[in-house]
């Protein structure tokens, strides 16, 4: 019974997740909504770990879904860098739904968080089918499950200006998708079939390269659109503000990393690396657009005074961070910037925590509000200071880690000037994290309002999950070795050198 089971873990990653969302609606009780969904979440993290060691064992794993062999079947294809993708989406769902259980109920009428749970669990299933299909058709399908419960759960909360932050990032979102689809459209009609190993095999036969081209500037700009990359950033920043804080927390740390596997995906498996990077001028493109993200993004939030806004940007300047890694076009760029998309997945989740349970006792983000709060909740500000440090890039954290081994694949591509971007960059990274420690640390905290409760710590329900998210920092910043070795097996496997 267990080894056929076994057999169709890469259907049941998807149709645990699918089952529950549903489900959501019939039952009701926002308590048992969340059991229900967090038994989802953790029971996907198990799969995808238990898929990651059949890839080591047995190497790439193919399911056939409904036993339908591609090209007339959909197939779901598992290797070791999807694997990892499948086991970071899963694991940061399972420590922040803790968080989002006590926050939900903050942000959230009770009415609408069957609404709001069914979303969430749509978006869980959309991230964790993108990751695992090997069609890519199923790929834009999933995109656009996980883009629309995304849209309804940043206009779930009580904040108005949610809404309108969500249909920016449906207008920009849809544009997104629809390149991505005519891209893939050109691709069907230049070969015939929408498997991505099928394709991969077709597309070096190919009679027009005009639109082979065509399709995949189409893709890499719907991807960029998708992912934040500059300047397709602008829908990012409102939509981390003004979403409720668990939602802010969850899709920062997976959907714009899910976008990027997307991106890699088509580059690599698809399009291969030398039309990607040698056939096409990408390599030079993605690094001046990636290292204006990198310091744009830091400029702007040293200067932000709404905290969510400002890890917004930071998310700009890191996904700068990840592009910079991938356009050096070597295995050793691709791996560090694959890590520092594992890393600042970690990170973000962390510090958007930190800042959501802020939000949940004091009801805002800006920073003037923050003022004394080192004192009132000395448990929260430490958990962001951690993750901060994680983000700088401090040693011994996640952040200087994936820094260090860009800094190594720039020297080894020759690239000699940007491990001192990176540095400058870093340092604006300390600026904007230092207004926040200097806030809460340093300046008096505000007297209260008349009627105003007393501002205490956050409940164990919030910071236990927040603690974890750090505590995963620190620990993969210790083990760095072999996580980099991990990545860099992936990586790897994904360029096609095993």
């Amino acid at each position: 019974m267990s080894m056929q089971l076994s057999a169709h873990l890469p259907a049941l990653q998807i149709v645990v997740p699918l089952i529950v969302a549903p489900l959501s609606l019939l039952l009701r009780n926002p308590r048992l909504i969340w059991m229900a969904a967090f038994a989802a979440t953790a029971t996907c993290l198990g799969i995808a770990v238990a898929l990651y060691s059949q890839v080591l064992q047995q190497g790439e794993i193919r399911y056939f879904m409904g036993g339908w062999a591609p090209p007339i079947g959909i197939e779901y294809r598992i290797d070791q860098f999807n694997a990892l993708m499948l086991i970071l989406v899963s694991l940061v769902g399972t420590v922040v739904l803790p968080f989002a259980r006590t926050s939900v109920d903050k942000e959230i009428s009770r009415q609408r968080q069957p609404m709001f749970w069914t979303a969430w669990m749509l978006c869980f299933t959309g991230l964790l089918g993108i990751v695992a299909t090997g069609d890519a058709f199923n790929v834009f399908v999933f995109l656009e499950v996980s883009s629309l419960a995304t849209y309804a759960m940043i206009a779930a909360g009580k904040d108005r200006r949610g809404l309108t932050s969500a249909y920016q990032y449906l207008i920009m979102g849809t544009i997104g998708a629809t390149f991505i689809l005519i891209g893939i459209g050109l691709l069907y009609m230049l070969t015939g079939t929408l498997n991505m190993a099928d394709l991969a095999a077709r597309l070096p036969d190919v009679t027009q390269p005009r639109t082979l081209k065509t399709a995949f500037v189409f893709i890499v700009v719907g991807c960029s659109l998708k992912l934040a990359l500059f300047p397709l950033h602008l829908w990012m920043p409102n939509a981390y503000a003004f979403a409720p804080s668990a939602v802010t927390a969850f899709i920062a740390a997976t959907a714009t990393k899910v976008s990027i596997y997307v991106m890699l995906r088509f580059f690599y498996t698809i399009f291969g690396a030398e039309f990607s990077f040698g056939t096409m001028p990408l390599g030079e493109v993605l690094m001046i657009l990636a290292l204006v993200a990198m310091f744009s993004g830091s400029l702007v939030a040293v200067f932000e005074q709404n905290v969510k806004r400002m890890l917004a940007y930071s998310s700009v300047a890191q996904i700068g961070y990840i592009m910079l890694g991938i356009s050096l076009a070597t295995t050793t760029g691709l791996a560090a910037g694959m890590l520092h998309l594992f890393n600042h997945a970690l990170i973000k989740g962390a510090l958007f925590m930190a800042i959501g349970a802020v939000v949940y006792r004091t009801g805002s983000a800006q920073l003037d509000q923050l003022a004394g709060l080192g004192k009132k909740m000395p448990w929260t500000m430490a958990g962001f200071v951690a993750a901060g440090l994680c983000l700088i890039g401090v040693p011994l954290t996640t952040g200087f880690l994936s820094k260090w081994y860009l800094v190594t694949a720039s020297f080894d591509a020759g690239r000699t000037v940007i491990p001192v971007m990176i540095l400058i960059s870093s340092l604006l990274a300390v600026i904007y994290i230092w207004k926040v420690v200097e806030t809460v640390y340093f300046k008096p905290a505000l007297a209260l309002k008349p009627g105003q409760e007393a501002i205490t710590e956050a409940p164990l329900s919030l910071l236990v999950p927040l603690w974890v998210m750090v505590a995963i920092n620190f620990g993969f910043g210790l083990q760095g070795s072999v996580i980099w070795q991990t990545v860099l097996q992936a990586a790897r496997q994904l360029a096609g050198e095993s």
